[in-house]
């Protein structure tokens, strides 16, 4: 995977422009031996009595483990949350018993029988991290190559509020990003598309650390891989330092000097020995993924030095760690001082940290965007434009960016500066034709504590941004996808950009607000319902021009809040229930005007969100999908994608007005409306 070749397995190789100098003195060196070999005990015994995980990368990363839990990071156990703190990224999420053991070990809530109950149904130590779940854990990971781009989000939010906050007399934010990632992680697209932004960024407060162990899961990485790897990360602007990264003398010399002098995103290629200790499977890909057995792990133990006892860690151990908890403590002691005194001496930054930090929204938010003009007809896009220009003043909290539609999707702000090398006042950044490494680093901008995050593209271009999403909603993270040119209608860039499955698509993951305003009003709606939403949201929102509707002019509480509410009310025993979203809306409402020159009776529900409307009480839900008088006469949705979910809402004799069975054309929007059969005429000859 690098340009050194597999033949020198362990053994130290220097970095051409350094010398090994390591502080260490002995008595630290053994003990971070001992660590080391207790994180390999722990790491085999959890594995085994699991009967699942990844034994491998645990042992063969120990002594890096050791180093940064037990000697080198600035964090405080005891405060997981401290803003100030160094934070580490597990990206290669198999290895989660290295990360548990070391949270173990140096006083986080990970206690010794969690590690027993690895794997287990509610355990605190699920098989990849999971940041909801347990204390010490950044984000979560599993799918590599994601915790990458988490941690340059963060390294990148984390410079952008030092940017902000920070004066020459106090520095409030100083802190630095450490990833691990492994052999996968680096083969994975995402990490060059993220590795690539932070190269250009200059991020000089991100150390990635590459446990090259030249093993995969399946064989040795030479028969999948053989780039240089070395060569691809220097190409990005980064540094890069190749260690043995079993040998903590080598460890500390670069690590101390990454510390001491650090101008862009360093690469450490460490070489580690996968299975480190296991005679018979170390080195190999029989230690990656399964566990070693009783007689292998008694067999490490014995060349290890480990006692047999299962989960034994030396009382010499747990001393130590007992130790370093007030240094630890003293550390965000010190730094609350420096808060306390900045604070002191800036009275309006402390204001604005302390939005920032709470994520307050203003009480009479709605107040005031219900009083921002919005000319219509407007399309979705540059109604949330609109919205957006406003909020970036009335919430600082608010960063945005683009993977190179700022443009089109109209997440540009143009009283802000653009985020640059060494430019970190601006609020808009230009991620780039890089989708799925945006949305994972906006998720790592979330995890600063601090930034509200949005970003933006084509809806169709949500595909290859999905698995990100997916991550933002398993762990909770307030990031807002603005996602526009969200139907066949915007017209001639064809089926390749026009999304069809994409809204069942996005429909589909848990956790996920999937919302499509219809109008002006809607937009602002939507974006009090992200604003309010603690998790992700999806904004659906057009290109084309839509026309403002009277009846979606309600309260928040009445219209978007509700997720699905009438807009139109049946004069009498309903003939036809209409249920639309987004731009067909309108069309679902001229419809209704013919069928009631026809002597019909008709009601018209605007769902602009399913999730938001089946978090209703049941009473109100049944208020709007049923009617005193009886039934609602015959369902009709109208919108233009797969019908796939709509039938729960309009029944099995439901009528779909969608899209099914093909994709889009490339023509105006006025042809595709006639071609797809979304016209009044349409319509009515359908349901007829």
């Amino acid at each position: 995977m690098s340009s050194v070749p597999q033949s020198l397995g362990a053994k130290k190789v220097e970095n051409n422009s350094t010398k090994k100098v390591s502080s260490m003195d002995q008595d630290l060196k053994q003990m971070l031996e001992k660590i080391a070999n207790t994180i390999r005990g722990l790491s085999m015994d959890a594995v085994q009595k699991a009967d699942s995980g990844h034994p491998g990368l645990p042992m063969g990363c120990a002594e890096l483990g050791a180093y940064l839990y037990g000697y080198y990071l600035k964090q405080n156990p005891k405060d997981p949350k401290w803003l100030n703190r160094d934070r580490f990224i597990l990206s290669a999420g198999h290895g989660s018993m290295l990360l548990y053991s070391c949270l173990h070990l140096s006083g986080y809530k990970v206690s010794l029988e969690d590690i027993k109950n690895f794997r287990q149904l509610h355990s605190n130590t699920p098989g990849h991290p999971e940041s909801h779940m347990t204390d010490g854990v950044e984000t979560t990971t599993g799918p590599l190559g994601q915790g990458v781009g988490n941690a340059v989000g963060q390294a990148l939010g984390l410079k952008m509020l030092a940017k902000r906050f920070n004066t020459e007399k106090h520095k409030i934010f100083d802190s630095k990003v450490y990833v691990l990632m492994g052999d996968g992680c680096v083969m994975e697209g995402i990490s060059s598309e993220v590795s690539s932004f932070a190269g250009h960024m200059k991020l000089d407060n991100l150390v990635a650390i590459y446990d090259a162990n030249n093993i995969c899961l399946d064989g040795p990485l030479s028969e999948c891989c053989s780039e240089d790897t070395k060569t691809r990360y220097l190409s990005y602007g980064w540094d890069v330092f190749v260690i043995d990264g079993n040998d903590l003398d080598a460890i500390d010399s670069v690590f101390t000097k990454i510390r001491a002098h650090q101008e862009r995103p360093c690469l450490v290629i460490a070489h580690t020995i996968i299975g480190k200790g296991a005679p018979n499977k170390a080195g190999t890909h029989k230690a990656h993924g399964s566990p070693l057995g009783p007689e292998e792990i008694k067999a490490a133990k014995e060349e290890l030095g480990i006692p047999q006892d299962e989960f034994y860690i030396p009382q010499a151990v747990i001393n130590y760690f007992q130790t370093r908890l007030p240094k630890d403590a003293k550390l965000e002691d010190d730094w609350k001082q420096t808060f306390e005194a900045w604070a002191k001496a800036n009275p309006e930054k402390a204001k604005e940290f302390e939005t920032m930090r709470n994520n307050r929204v203003p009480n009479d938010l709605e107040q005031q965007l219900n009083k921002l003009q919005i000319k219509a007809p407007i399309a979705g896009r540059k109604a949330s434009q609109e919205v957006l220009n406003y909020l970036m003043d009335a919430l600082p909290q608010l960063y945005g960016g683009s993977a190179d539609l700022s443009g089109s999707d109209m997440t540009m702000i143009k009283k802000y500066p653009i985020v640059g090398p060494h430019i970190f006042e601006g609020r808009n950044i230009k991620y780039g034709v890089r989708e799925f490494g945006m949305a994972t680093m906006a998720t790592g901008l979330y995890q600063t504590q601090m930034i509200i995050p949005y970003i933006g593209t084509f809806l169709t271009f949500s595909d290859y941004m999905r698995n990100a999403i997916r991550l933002a909603a398993l762990q909770g993270a307030h990031v807002i996808y603005q996602f526009t040119h969200d139907s066949i209608f915007l017209g001639e860039d064809g089926p390749t950009h026009q999304p069809v499955e994409h809204y069942a698509a996005l429909r589909a993951i848990p956790r996920l607000q999937f919302i499509r305003p219809a109008d002006s009003h809607e937009v602002r709606g939507a974006w009090i319902a992200a604003l309010r939403y603690s998790g992700p949201t999806a904004l659906s929102l057009s290109r084309q021009n839509l026309p403002d509707l009277a009846e979606t002019n309600v309260p928040y509480a009445d219209g978007v809040g509700r997720g699905a509410y009438i807009v139109k009310k049946e004069k009498s025993k309903p003939d036809y229930t209409f249920v639309a979203t987004g731009s067909e809306l309108s069309l679902a409402m001229d419809v209704s005007k013919e069928l009631e020159k026809m002597g019909k009776s008709v009601r018209v529900i605007s769902m602009p969100c399913w999730e938001i409307f089946e978090k209703q009480d049941e009473e109100y839900k049944e208020s709007v999908f049923s009617s005193n008088c009886g039934d609602l006469g015959q369902k009709v949705s109208i919108e233009a994608g797969v019908e796939l979910g709509w039938h729960k809402y309009i029944g099995r004799k439901g009528i779909t007005i969608s899209i099914d069975d093909r994709f889009g054309e490339s023509a105006p929007a006025g042809d595709l409306a006639k071609e797809f059969g979304f016209t009044v005429e349409d319509i009515l000859e359908r349901i007829l």
